[in-house]
């Protein structure tokens, strides 16, 4: 057995996707009710590594939360969600988005069942506390969930938004 040869930072970077991206055929995490800013810092860090961007509410908290999350330094891909959050989603819908739920419900396909995103969408995330609220569950067009072992009821939201980012982008 040859030992394992480490690549170099210029080959990791060459394998990589070049320059910017479009949002208009791309993957978004939302998590729009967040509760820990330390949670947004690490979907904003996943975010990059999966080549999607984020959407965030315009809390006050938040723009901070992102600035001390953002590791890597330079400009990440943010969208702002100014307003009701349901109206948001709706015009993503309008948009041709498609909308996916991390939550359980009786309808929640198994993430290793979710198929690579073909066209824009939209991961919603809820919180810790509560999940996905309904106004934001009546408007994800699949719902998925990752199943569990242990005894918790739920992952972390940058955890789980992490895994089906990675899933929709095709990269597991």
């Amino acid at each position: 057995m040859t030992a394992a040869r480490l690549r170099t930072r210029r080959e990791l970077r060459a394998q990589r996707r070049p320059g910017s991206h479009s949002c208009w055929n791309h993957l978004i995490a939302a998590p729009l009710w967040p509760k820990h800013g330390v949670n947004l810092g690490t979907l904003l860090r996943t975010c990059d590594a999966a080549g999607a961007c984020l959407a965030v509410p315009r809390l006050p908290w938040v723009p901070e939360a992102l600035e001390r999350g953002n590791t890597l330094r330079h400009r990440q891909c943010v969208h702002w969600v100014n307003g009701r959050v349901d109206r948001w989603l709706d015009r993503q819908r309008e948009t041709g988005s498609a909308i996916v739920g991390v939550e359980l419900t009786d309808e929640s396909i198994r993430l290793a069942d979710l198929p690579t995103a073909r066209r824009r969408t939209v991961v919603v995330l809820g919180n810790e506390g509560y999940g996905i609220p309904p106004e934001g569950l009546d408007r994800v067009d699949i719902a998925v969930e990752i199943p569990m072992l242990g005894s918790g009821a739920s992952l972390n939201v940058a955890v789980a938004g992490s895994l089906v980012l990675y899933k929709l982008a095709g990269l597991v």
